[in-house]
């Protein structure tokens, strides 16, 4: 894997990296691709097999994992595991893209460590844990108990901030998302 650079999004859940990620992706000039990560979480209502995750059960990916067939993978959750594909990787580089992601705290550390320079980690945060979980609420895709666990998450993650190499706090959005595409636009042009 020698082509193209990596963007990676990491940040609790509800702080806003994928409504900022896909901004990015509307950007053409960026040549930005979305890497699919693969999970054993269920599927939610408005999600689509191989286009938001690969959905696929925890034998299959635990055999997978084994095989080496993963970048980076863990369980986030009891049973719920998440994980990069060197496939999905080598697909859009050999495309002539950069690959963009978003990904949980210790999955985007994990992808820069393994690609270095040719990677960017900016980490996504709310101004404060109290409005990530009233945005949490507000999304209304899971139980209270599924919140309060995703909360307790976001107080542990929120730890690794200083190892990554950006860090946007997602305040008010326009003003998020243009920091994030001068960022972006910045590396992908470096040297």
């Amino acid at each position: 894997m020698s082509q193209g650079k990596a963007i990676i999004f990491s940040a609790p859940s509800g702080a806003g990296k994928t409504t900022i990620v896909r901004h990015l992706m509307g950007l053409h000039d960026l040549r930005l691709s979305f890497s699919v990560s693969a999970t054993t979480r269920q599927m939610r209502d408005y999600e689509v097999d191989g286009k938001d995750y690969y959905f696929i059960t925890p034998e299959e990916f635990l055999a997978r994992a084994k095989k080496g067939e993963f970048i980076e993978w863990e369980e986030v959750y009891t049973n719920q595991y998440y994980g990069t594909l060197y496939s999905e990787v080598e697909r859009i580089w050999n495309s002539g893209g950069h690959v963009i992601f978003d990904l949980d705290v210790v999955g985007g550390l994990n992808i820069k460590k393994i690609l270095g320079d040719k990677a960017l980690s900016i980490f996504v945060k709310a101004p404060s844990v109290a409005v990530l979980e009233d945005r949490l609420r507000k999304r209304s895709t899971e139980s209270p108990e599924k919140i309060e666990q995703r909360v307790s998450k976001a107080n542990q993650e929120m730890a690794f901030e200083p190892r990554f190499d950006r860090v946007i706090v997602n305040d008010e959005l326009e003003k998020a998302l243009q920091e994030a595409e001068v960022c972006v636009r910045h590396f992908l042009t470096a040297p």
